[in-house]
């Protein structure tokens, strides 16, 4: 539980990864220059005193984002996002094996989403539904620009994607993730534009569609699809680190996420670990829109950052709110 100046905050923590981005994983020049594309995002954006060494951001242990997430920061309950980058790593960046083991020990911490390409076909749907049946997915985390062979990239409205879709919802698969944020290197900007989620969403009223990344930097392309459609919600990795390095642009996010989309949408994820939790939502608890944009943006409501922090992921994935935290009467969530 998060605690500070009295004020106590269900924090879900949305957006968290155990990766292996070492040189003794990396298959080629990609490998290397994605993880280091991770690391310039960390420093650059990064308090100094939050910094961490190269060798230790390329591969952390287990121990550490326990410790990191939970110990350190107050969360309550996070939720792993994979990336397999299969083609940029030998066993892949995302350590599959050890992300489900550490879940398997912290059922009441730890949610791991699920994964599917398209491009794997029928095959890999008929696979998709039998891991999806045995770990009890509640959702997934898409990629739409990751390289597959001679393939820079997919849409979700590709008839294939549109089948992955429909499985997720017989499934009951409810939470569709989507990167929709700055590209990494060596991938393509063009294959994270977001407006293939107008479309699916419409198509799909059954589902969520969490755009990661809240789309930067098609901010206002976003919010406009999330105003019109009313299962598109904004996830805040990424985003959040710019309350450090640049506030009155934070400050600016918020002001445009909350006039067009509105704080029951919009959710915490620290893209851990790239940044850690503890100084983001420090942060977060203690920041406020500049009066001088109060004019066209208004303030931020404790109750509007207790629905960012965590109560808007409860609801999405059905998570019980304990009392005593800020907005849990009204919103609290029974399993």
């Amino acid at each position: 539980m998060y605690e500070k100046d009295g004020r106590r905050f269900y924090v879900v923590d949305g957006h968290i990864h155990l990766w292996d981005g070492s040189p003794a994983n990396q298959r080629n020049q990609y490998g290397a220059g994605w993880i280091q594309c991770f690391y310039d995002y960390h420093s650059a954006l990064s308090p100094k005193e939050w910094l961490w060494a190269k060798e230790k951001f390329d591969r952390y242990t287990s121990e550490d984002l326990m410790h990191d997430i939970f110990e350190k920061a107050g969360v309550d309950v996070a939720i792993f996002q994979p990336t397999i980058l299969s083609e940029f790593y030998l066993d892949g960046f995302y350590r599959r094996r050890e992300t489900a083991e550490l879940a398997a020990e912290h059922p009441d911490k730890l949610i791991v989403n699920g994964v599917w390409d398209p491009r794997d076909g029928e095959a890999g749907l008929e696979a998709f539904e039998d891991e999806a049946t045995k770990f009890q997915y509640q959702g997934v985390k898409l990629y739409t620009a990751e390289w597959r062979g001679d393939s820079k990239g997919y849409s979700l409205t590709d008839p294939m994607a549109y089948r992955y879709l429909e499985k997720s919802a017989e499934l009951g698969i409810k939470n569709i993730h989507i990167h929709k944020g700055p590209t990494v290197w060596p991938l393509n900007r063009d294959a994270f534009d977001v407006h293939d989620v107008d479309d699916v969403a419409t198509a799909f009223p059954q589902l969520n569609f969490v755009v990661e990344h809240i789309g930067l930097p098609r901010l206002e392309d976003f919010c406009w699809i999330a105003t019109q459609e009313s299962n598109v919600y904004a996830g805040m990795a990424v985003a959040m680190p710019f309350i450090h390095t640049r506030p009155r642009y934070f400050a600016q996010i918020m002001g445009e996420l909350l006039y067009w989309v509105g704080e029951d949408k919009i959710l915490f994820g620290s893209d851990y670990a790239i940044w850690e939790p503890k100084w983001l939502i420090d942060a977060f608890v203690d920041f406020q829109i500049p009066q001088d944009m109060q004019s066209e943006y208004g303030e931020i409501s404790d109750v509007a950052r207790a629905k960012v922090l965590g109560l808007n992921a409860a609801r999405l994935y059905d998570l019980k709110v304990p009392s005593g935290v800020i907005g849990a009467p009204e919103l609290a969530v029974v399993s």
